[in-house]
C-alpha cells in the first residue's frame, strides 16, 4: 500500500487517520501545513504546487519508509497537495502512529523536513499585487544532521528556521554579470540533452549558476562503467534513470532551480515543440542521430544550440546560432556519419576528465550566451586536444554544405521529415527470448572482438558487423529481423540503411544489450 500521495483534492483527514490505527499504537501525531497569507514581508493571495510526479512519489515513499525504520513507528503516511491552493487550504499532511508518543512526534518531523528538502516539488506564490514567483521549499530543520554534530561529526551547519538562499556573490562580482546578469540567468530556460559525461558538468554548473529552469533529456539508466567520468552520481545509483538522478542532484545543489524531465529521447514528432520551450539547448550525447536532430530543430525553431563530442583525448565544440546565414551541423557534415566511423566511449575508450573538460566548456558558452557575453564565431569548429593542450578554430564555409541545397532551413525541414518516417525502427524487449517468441530473427551487428568478449545471450540467426549491413541487404529474405548491438545506436543506423535498401520488416533493439542487462 502506498504511504505517500500527491493529490489535487482536499485531504480526507478521517480516512488518513483510520489508515494509521493499529492495536499496537499508543500514540498518534499529525502535522498539517496550511497556506498562509504572507511570506517574507509580501502578501500572498494563494499558491500553486507543481511536482515531477513519478520521482516525487518514489522519493516520498522512500522518506516515509526511512522514518518508520529510523524511529520504530508502527505506521506513517504523507499527502502533498498539487495544483492551485487558496489561503487556509492544507498543503501537506503527515501522520504517524507508534507505541509511544515521542517516536510519532519525531517521525512526523523527519518526514516533513525531508519532504521539503528532497522532493522535486515546486511552489509558486501568487501575490495580491498580481505578481507571482517560484520559491524554494527548503524551510527545514534536519534533526539527524544535528545529531551527527553532537556526536562529533563536523558537517555543514543548518539553521533551525532559515530557508536556503543561494549565494551567487562570487559570480555577481564579475562586472559582466552583476545583479542584472543574475536576474537574466534566473529567467532563463536551458534544455540539456544527455546526462552523461558531457551533461554532468553542464547540469551541475548551470544549476549552480542559478539558471531558472533546466530541462533534462536522458532515457538511459546508470551503468557502473559510467562512474569514472559521470561524477555527479555514485555507486548506489547504478541501475536508476540518469534523468531522475540528475534531477535529485539539482534539487540538492540548488533547490531554487526548476527541473523538467524527459526519460525518453526526443523524436521528430515532438522535438520542435520541446525546443520552443527553451532559450538555449546544450547537446551532450554521444549519439550522432541526436546531434543531427538537435541541429535540425535548432535551425527550424531559431533556438541556439551548443554541440560537443569527444574521441579519446580530443573533443569538438560547435555553436549553432539558429540565425539565417550562419552554419549548422549539416553545413559541416552534410551526411550523418555511421556510428562506426565516429566511435563512442564504449568502443574507443575515454579518459574520465576529457568529457568533463568539454562539458565545462559547453557550460561556459551557455552562460556567456545567456549573459550576452561575446560568443565564439558561429562559423567555426573548435578542436580541443588534451594531449598537447591546443585549441584550433576551423572556419565553416557557409557557401557550401546546406547552401548548395536550398539553405539550412530547407535541408533541416527535409531531414526532419525523413527522420519522422524512420522513427519506428526501435523496439523494446526485456529479453531476447521474448523477441524470438514474437517471431523476430535476431541479428548481431557487433564487431567480432565484441562477440568474443561478450557473447550474445541467445543464438543469433546471423552475425553481420553493422558496417557491412548495407552491402549485404540481399541476405535479408522474408521475415522480421531484430538487429542488436551494445547500445542500440549502430543497430538502429543499420536498420534504417536496410529499410533504404527495401528491407521493410527490420527493427533495432532499443538500448541494445546494455538495456537488457539493466532490465534483468
Amino acid at each position: 500500500m502506498s504511504r505517500f500521495e500527491l493529490s489535487g483534492a482536499t485531504v480526507d483527514l478521517a480516512a488518513q487517520r483510520d489508515l494509521l490505527r493499529h492495536a499496537a499504537s499508543g500514540g498518534y501525531c499529525a502535522f498539517e501545513g496550511w497556506v498562509r497569507n504572507s511570506n517574507e514581508g509580501r502578501e500572498v493571495d494563494g499558491l500553486s504546487y507543481e511536482a515531477y510526479a513519478e520521482l516525487a512519489i518514489a522519493e516520498g515513499e522512500r522518506i516515509v519508509a526511512e522514518a518508520i525504520a529510523r524511529y520504530g513507528v508502527t505506521d506513517a503516511r504523507c499527502v502533498h497537495r498539487t495544483g492551485d491552493l487558496k489561503i487556509g487550504d492544507m498543503a501537506v499532511w503527515v501522520g504517524a502512529s507508534a507505541p509511544h508518543r515521542d517516536e510519532a512526534f519525531r517521525a512526523c518531523r523527519y518526514i516533513i523536513d525531508e519532504i521539503k528538502h528532497r522532493l522535486p516539488i515546486w511552489k509558486k506564490e501568487h501575490y495580491v499585487t498580481g505578481e507571482s514567483d517560484w520559491v524554494a521549499c527548503t524551510h527545514v530543520y534536519r534533526e539527524h544532521e544535528h545529531e551527527h554534530e553532537h556526536e562529533g561529526h563536523h558537517g555543514h551547519h543548518h539553521a533551525h528556521a532559515e530557508p536556503f538562499v543561494p549565494d551567487y556573490s562570487r559570480q555577481t562580482r564579475l562586472q559582466e554579470v552583476g545583479e542584472a546578469g543574475q536576474a537574466k540567468l534566473a529567467a532563463s530556460r536551458v534544455l540539456v540533452i544527455g546526462a552523461g559525461g558531457l551533461g554532468c558538468p553542464v547540469i551541475s554548473y548551470l544549476a549552480g549558476a542559478g539558471v531558472g529552469t533546466l530541462g533534462i533529456v536522458d532515457g538511459d539508466r546508470l551503468d557502473a562503467s559510467n562512474l569514472h567520468r559521470q561524477t555527479m552520481y555514485d555507486a548506489r545509483d547504478v541501475g536508476e534513470y540518469k534523468a531522475e538522478l540528475a534531477a535529485r542532484r539539482v534539487a540538492a545543489l540548488n533547490p531554487t532551480v526548476r527541473v523538467q524531465l524527459w526519460k525518453e529521447p526526443l523524436d521528430a514528432g515532438h522535438v520542435l515543440d520541446v525546443f520552443r520551450q527553451f532559450d538555449l539547448v546544450v547537446e551532450c550525447t554521444d549519439d550522432m542521430r541526436s546531434r543531427y536532430l538537435s541541429s535540425d530543430a535548432g535551425v527550424l525553431t531559431g533556438t541556439p544550440l551548443i554541440l560537443a563530442s569527444i574521441y579519446q583525448y580530443e573533443g569538438q565544440l560547435q555553436f549553432v546560432s539558429g540565425r539565417p546565414g550562419t552554419p549548422c551541423l549539416r553545413c559541416l557534415w552534410p551526411q550523418e556519419p555511421t556510428p562506426e566511423s565516429v566511435g563512442s566511449c564504449a568502443l574507443s575508450g575515454v579518459l574520465g576528465p576529457v568529457p568533463g573538460v568539454l562539458g565545462a566548456m559547453q557550460a561556459t558558452e551557455a552562460l556567456k550566451l545567456l549573459l550576452g557575453l561575446p560568443q565564439p564565431q558561429a562559423g567555426a569548429l573548435s578542436l580541443v586536444n588534451l594531449i598537447d593542450l591546443s585549441i584550433q578554430h576551423l572556419p565553416i564555409d557557409v557557401a557550401h554544405g546546406c547552401a548548395e541545397h536550398g539553405g539550412c532551413v530547407e535541408v533541416a525541414r527535409q531531414a526532419l521529415a525523413r527522420t519522422s518516417e524512420e522513427d519506428d525502427v526501435d523496439l523494446v524487449f526485456d529479453r531476447l527470448e521474448d523477441a524470438i517468441a514474437a517471431g523476430y530473427l535476431v541479428v548481431d551487428v557487433r564487431e567480432p572482438e565484441e562477440l568474443a568478449s561478450d557473447p550474445m545471450p541467445v543464438v543469433a540467426a546471423l552475425h553481420l558487423p553493422s558496417a557491412q549491413v548495407s552491402g549485404r541487404a540481399c541476405e535479408f529474405a522474408e521475415g522480421r529481423y531484430l538487429l542488436v548491438c551494445a547500445s542500440g545506436r549502430r543497430s538502429a543506423h543499420a536498420a534504417r540503411l536496410l529499410r533504404g535498401e527495401g528491407v521493410r520488416s527490420v527493427y533495432s533493439l532499443t538500448g541494445g544489450l546494455n538495456a537488457l542487462r539493466v532490465a534483468g
